[in-house]
């Protein structure tokens, strides 16, 4: 099997069941974004230490990333199916809360903005939430066409937060060396 087709080459690309759109169609600029953001959490998970328990759960994270960009490319799943056997997620909104609460209390008491800074950990976390931020941006105004796609707004927006949390929590366990 080759990798290329040149079915592409006119700009076009084809969704989940067949229907072929434009590359710059708003899903593929959504799939596109979380594409990248996948990306990035790959990375992350090269930098976090053990003591934050992040690598298991980024892990979890990709798959659902996964998850939502095959959603967003299946034009044809009915309006109202928002979980269930065609969405399995590893890590639900719920459990992203918790580890929100557990990331948070390790991390330094924030007296001002943080800035993207510190350890390759913090740094590429923060990264990683600018994307899923955009990301979500990306999303909302599929929501307002298809209600069945709310989940993923509302899994990016906890997503952008928990990135957030580890940034905070990552920069306090493992500090920048001095300079």
């Amino acid at each position: 099997m080759k990798i290329y087709t040149r079915a592409g080459d006119g700009g076009e690309t084809s969704l989940i069941g067949g229907r072929r759109v434009s590359k710059a169609h708003p899903r593929l600029e959504a799939v596109g974004t979380l594409d990248e953001l996948n990306a990035l959490i790959g990375i992350l998970r090269l930098h976090v230490s053990d003591e934050s328990l992040a690598d298991v759960f980024l892990l979890r994270v990709q798959k659902d990333i996964f998850t939502m960009g095959a959603a967003l490319a299946n034009p044809d799943i009915p309006p109202g199916v928002t979980d269930g056997p065609e969405r399995p997620l590893e890590c639900s909104v719920e459990a992203m809360e918790a580890d929100i609460d557990r990331l948070w209390a390790m991390g330094p008491e924030l007296k001002s903005f943080l800035l993207p800074s510190g350890c390759a950990a913090a740094v590429h976390a923060h990264h990683a939430r600018t994307v899923c931020r955009r990301a979500e941006r990306t999303i909302v105004p599929l929501c307002s066409e298809a209600s069945n796609l709310e989940w993923v707004s509302v899994y990016l927006n906890r997503l952008g937060d928990w990135l957030f949390a580890l940034a905070n929590s990552v920069s306090r366990l493992r500090p920048p060396s001095p300079e």
